[in-house]
């Protein structure tokens, strides 16, 4: 029986290693990386599932804009900041993107600055699917596919560009219905909404 188990730990991957693509992994981890890649525009092809030597190239391009060691290895740090930057993308989209660039980029620096701040969850899942923080996932919208458009305006306010100023909060004046919401300090607007601490 213990001989058996042995085999079986030899034979099966290590967690580890199931969560590590590098070159020559193939499958649908691989091809959700190179989606997401290829939408951030580090992938100048469409995703084929093989992670080759561009693929390997577009993670080091992401790895270095996204303060993480550049090494062209999607272990579980790179996966889950790319996992973060597709939930960010999501919220983007199905909260504005009928908005400006801007305004998507600034919808973006929101969730980051939520990150950062002491007083919301210390990781985008925790902030994005926090109860009632984003009307897009209450409503459903969240689960639009979002275009290239969300995924650059996150890439944008993870490269440092916030226009909604340190903003932790934004809201459609015109349709907003929790009157709490009224209560936070304005900082600036940008088309439809305005953004507020």
């Amino acid at each position: 029986m213990l001989f058996a188990l042995m085999i079986a730990l030899l034979i099966l991957p290590s967690h580890a290693e199931a969560s590590m693509l590098e070159q020559g992994s193939t499958g649908e981890k691989v091809t959700e990386l190179q989606e997401t890649l290829h939408k951030l525009g580090y992938l100048p092809v469409s995703p084929t599932g093989y992670y080759g030597s561009m693929t390997e190239e577009a993670v080091r391009s992401f790895q270095s804009d996204f303060s993480l060691a550049p090494d062209g290895v999607a272990g579980p740090v790179t996966l889950q900041k790319s996992n973060n930057v597709t939930t960010m993308a999501h919220v983007v989209h199905g909260e504005a993107r009928g908005e400006s660039y801007e305004g998507q980029v600034a919808v973006a620096a929101v969730i980051l600055n939520r990150v950062r701040d002491a007083g919301f969850p210390s990781n985008v899942d925790g902030v994005v699917f926090q109860r009632n923080a984003f009307t897009a996932v209450i409503d459903g919208q969240y689960y639009l596919t979002p275009d290239r458009t969300a995924y650059k305006a996150v890439k944008d306010a993870h490269l440092g560009w916030d226009p909604s100023y340190g903003s932790t909060y934004y809201y459609n004046p015109e349709i907003a219905t929790s009157q709490w919401i009224f209560s936070r300090t304005p900082v600036t607007t940008i088309g439809n909404h305005l953004f507020a601490e």
